[in-house]
Parts: C-alpha cells; structure tokens; sequence
C-alpha cells in the first residue's frame, strides 16, 4: 500500500511539473543570445525564458522551425513578428538577439516610457502629451523598427522579422515586473503609449487590428446603420450637446461599432449606449476605451505571471549573464556623463575653484549637495557614502584634484590631526578622481542613486526630499528664502515622492521662475543649468546624440536622453 501510494505521489508530480513546464512556455518566454560566445551552434545559444530548461528547449526548437511547419497556436502559441504592426504583446518572439541589441532596444524604449511618465506627473495636456509621444517614439521607437533582415545576430531564420517593438515590450516587462511598485508604473505608461498609438490608426486599420486580436468589436454596415440610427441619436442628444451629437452621427457607419453587451457593462449600467439584439452600438472614440481596457487587464495578468516566475526561474538560472542587465534596467541613467571629458568645469568658461566653492553652495547646489556641503563645514565630518557623494559631485562640477583635497584636508582637520587624515581620507579623495586602486573614472551619483540611497542616524547623503521629514523640509527650504506658499507646494509634491519635480520647483523659485525644460535628472545638471541661467561663463555646446534629458525610475518619477549617451547605475 506505502509503495503504491509512493508510486502515486511521484507520478503526480511528474504530471504536475509537466504540466507547469506547458504553462511556462505558453506564458512567457523569450529568446536571447550572446554574442560574445563563440562555440558550437548549441552552446551559442543561450535561452533567456522565465520557463525551465525544458522550455527554454522548446522554444529553440520553436525557432529553428520552418514557419509553414508551425500551426496557429503550437507549442504554446509563440510565433515571430512578421509584420512590425501595432500588438497586444500576447506572443513573445522566438527568434535569436544578441544581448547588446536586447540592452539597447530596451533602454530605448525606456526613453519613450519615462518621456511619458515625466509629461504625465507634469500635468500636460492631452495635445502636449500626443505632440510629446510623436516626438519620442518617432526619435526611439517607430512601430517600423526592425533588427536588420542581414543581422549575424539574427541567425535562426533569415527571412523573419524581428520587431524592435515587441524585443523592447517584452524586455522591460521583465525588468518591470518585479515588485508592485514597478508593474504599476509599467503598465500605466504602457497602456498610455498603446492608446496614443491604437488612436493614430484610421478605421481600416482599426478594423484588421480588432480582426487579427479576436475582438468582437466590429464596424457597422450602412444598413444596420439606417435601421438604429434614430435609437444612436436618442441616446447621444441624452448625454451630451446637439453640435456633438450632431456630429459623431455625421461620421456615419463608420462612426460606430458592434460591441458584445456584456463587454460594455458599465455603459449598459448608465444607460449610456443604444443596444439593440444583445449588441451595444458603441461610438468610435469610445472604442479606444474598450481596446486600451482589453489591453490593460492583459497586460496586468501577464506582469503578474512573469513577477510569479521570475524568482523561480530567471534569477537562479540566468544569474550571471542575464539577470544582472535586466536587474539594472530599471535603475539606469542615460544622460550625460558629468564625471569623464565634457563635464562641468571641463574647459568650459565656467571654471569652480576653492575660493567660489562657498559663494556657489548658496546659489547653484541642489538641496541634496548643500545638505552635505553644509553638514561637513559644521561638524568637520562626514561619514563615508556622505562624503563620496560629495566628493564626485564636486569632481562633476570642476573642482581639480588638488583643491578638493585641500577643501577636504582643511574641514576634516579641524577636528582631527592631518596626519590622520592623510593615513584614513585622503587615499579616498584620490581614488574618487581615479588616481588609486583601479583608477576607475568614477561618476557622480545620479537623481536615481540618491533617492535609492536610505541613510542611518547621523548620515547625510541621499536625496533630501526623500529622507527629510515634512518639518525637516519646510525648514530647509525656507532657509534658501523661498516665499511660503511655494514651499509649501514643493513639500506637498516631495510628500507625493514626485521628488525630482520638487527638486524643480525649488529650482524655478530660486531662479526667477526659469524652469529646467528636460526636469532635474542629476545634481551636476542642476549646477550647470542654474550657473547657466545666472549668466557664469558661457555655455558650452553639447556633444551630439548627448542630451540632459534622461529616465527616471517609477515611484521616483521623470528621463529621456541620446542613444549615444554613457550609461552610469
């Protein structure tokens, strides 16, 4: 009886995970490859799928076969992008990428994303965000976008193509898919770029979009249109005024669709549609509603998936190579780099020496900088993360080597011996300049570095208007004599964690209204827009493709920047 029950109890298992394994692969997965591998064709490719090896084994297989030879559906529905069209990202693709393209096609599509999430939380209108999505996916993410059919990348199969839509999509819906903080973000701006674009469409084209998905929202003929179009205008002249009424029903059949009823229940609810035989006759701007809301709630039950297997599967088995770039993703910085050859200070007109140090800390330093620059000149101390974020900030902004020692040997020994300081500091300062241990041009810290950062009890480093509390910060603010009304504005968005649109706004108030256009995205950007629009020194040309414009990480909000930008975490 124990051995029968044994028996059992395996044979349920194996069925169980055969059956996961199934679900696997018609849930998630995808395939990537790295280039920098150069063995045989089996070990060259490298599967990224949030699925076991056995998936991962299908969806190769997948790939080397021959498209006539896949059914509709087979192996769990995954087929490759033919077309570059507008999707509702139901199937991944299975085709082969280098990890280089993967990493740039998504960092692309982050720009477009977090251009969207900063336009949003500044409260644009919807024609600025429609202007501001043509521009931003038309520079980053054109539906048209394909990997090269002549790729050496490209290697499974020559005559497919690969969407750089779609390579993007599924990218970051890993990279997004972790905590509940980051699917939100990732899903509202989602849907808010598939609206922007399902609305683009004309009504042919929304017609094949609603045929090739399955969606039961069809157009209606002049006929059916003849026979309610006394009902549709009823309905209408009841819910808004006659010009309007007048003119959806000018638009004719092709101002209306046919719609299930049970689809359209809140509008049933309201008595807000004209039904007639089960279907609700739906207005044409309506329909976005209907197909964004279709695309939403897939969208959410697939990050939902992938967030349940990412822990499983993705962060064990791909640990090494791939986790760590879909990891970073969400954390990075693509804008200018203010640490190496072009930043501030850097041959520019603008040079920050010792002696103006002091005069630019009360007029030009981002609260964040201020905060450390004034705690070092009170206590003479500052511990560890406090003092690198000053020290690269300093080097951003063009203090030389040998100044920055001296500004901080001058602070530190007014408290302890120079001796002490030369034997436990000052090896740190030269090494922020790399001048010892790797000799790693280090970078300043970022917007995003900061605010990630959580200081302890007597620490000083981060961003202020995460860690201040709301008297902390009020008090702050008001010692760089901000009138009170907009303090209590910046507080009020800080306390919002709209943190670097507040870091904005105290930027506005102390320079006569002038706003930074791109928002704030680093501390040395902050520096150099406001000596800027002081009027020190004269301001130097940007390198082209290098913009100040970068992405910020949700919950943390607002970045952008060119695709030639260097990339810092």
């Amino acid at each position: 009886s124990c051995r029968r029950h044994s028996v059992h109890a395996r044979t349920l298992l194996v069925r169980r995970r055969f059956v996961d394994a199934r679900r696997l692969c018609d849930e998630t997965t995808f395939v990537a490859r790295d280039s920098r591998l150069k063995s045989t064709p089996h070990t060259a490719v490298a599967m990224f799928a949030i699925g076991g090896k056995k998936d991962q084994a299908k969806a190769a297989a997948l790939a080397k076969t021959p498209k006539s030879a896949v059914k509709p559906g087979a192996l769990g529905g995954v087929t490759a992008s033919h077309y570059p069209t507008l999707s509702m990202y139901t199937n991944t693709p299975s085709a082969d990428i280098s990890l280089e393209t993967f990493e740039a096609y998504a960092l692309d599509r982050m720009r477009v994303l977090k251009a969207i999430d900063d336009g949003l939380s500044r409260g644009k209108k919807q024609p600025e965000m429609e202007a501001l999505m043509n521009e931003e996916t038309g520079k980053y993410l054109k539906l048209s976008d394909t990997l090269p059919v002549g790729d050496t990348t490209h290697a499974f199969a020559s005559d497919e193509v690969l969407s750089k839509d779609e390579v993007s999509h599924f990218a970051l819906r890993l990279a997004y898919c972790r905590t509940e903080e980051l699917r939100r973000w990732f899903l509202l701006n989602e849907c808010t770029l598939f609206k922007h674009r399902f609305g683009k469409l004309d009504s042919f084209a929304k017609a094949r979009f609603l045929e090739d998905h399955a969606m039961e929202y069809k157009p209606i003929s002049a006929d059916d249109f003849i026979a309610v179009k006394q009902g549709l205008a009823e309905v209408l002249s009841g819910m808004m005024k006659r010009d309007d009424c007048d003119k959806i029903m000018a638009t004719g059949a092709s101002g209306f669709y046919s719609v299930p009823f049970e689809e359209v229940h809140d509008l049933v609810r309201g008595r807000r549609v004209f039904m007639s035989n089960g279907q609700a006759f739906v207005p044409r701007d309506q329909l976005t509603s209907l197909v964004v809301g279709a695309f939403r709630a897939g969208l959410s039950k697939q990050l939902a998936v992938a967030s349940r297997r990412w822990a499983q599967h993705i962060a064990g088995e791909e640990k090494e190579r791939l986790a760590p770039v879909i990891v970073s993703l969400s954390k990075r910085y693509l804008g200018r780099d203010f640490g190496g050859p072009g930043a501030a200070g850097d041959g520019g007109a603008d040079q920050i020496t010792l002696k103006d140090l002091t005069g630019a800390s009360k007029i030009s330093f981002p609260l964040c900088a201020k905060n450390l620059f004034d705690a070092v000149k009170k206590e003479h101390h500052l511990r560890h993360e406090g003092r690198r974020q000053l020290q690269l900030y300093m080097k951003g902004i063009g203090l030389s080597l040998e100044e920055a020692m001296l500004f901080w040997k001058t602070e530190f020994c007014k408290k302890i011996p120079a001796e002490k300081f030369e034997k436990e500091y000052a090896y740190a300062v030269r090494h922020a300049y790399g001048k010892e241990g790797k000799r790693v041009d280090y970078t300043p810290h970022t917007c995003m570095k900061c605010i990630s950062s959580n200081p302890g009890s007597g620490e000083h480093h981060g961003c202020p208007y995460k860690t201040f509390g709301e008297e902390s910060l009020t008090s702050a603010l008001g010692g760089l004599q901000i009138p009170g009304g907009k303090v209590r504005d910046i507080v009020a968005k800080a306390k919002a964690q709209h943190y670097q649109l507040a870091c904005g706004m105290t930027f506005a108030a102390l320079h006569d209204g002038k706003e930074i256009e791109e928002g704030v995205q680093h501390p040395n950007q902050y520096f150099k827009e406001s000596r800027k629009a002081l009027g020190f020194g004269v301001e130097k040309k940007e390198e082209d493709g290098v913009s100040a414009a970068s992405p910020v990480t949700p919950g943390l909000k607002s970045i952008g920047g060119g695709c030639g930008a260097p990339v810092s975490v």
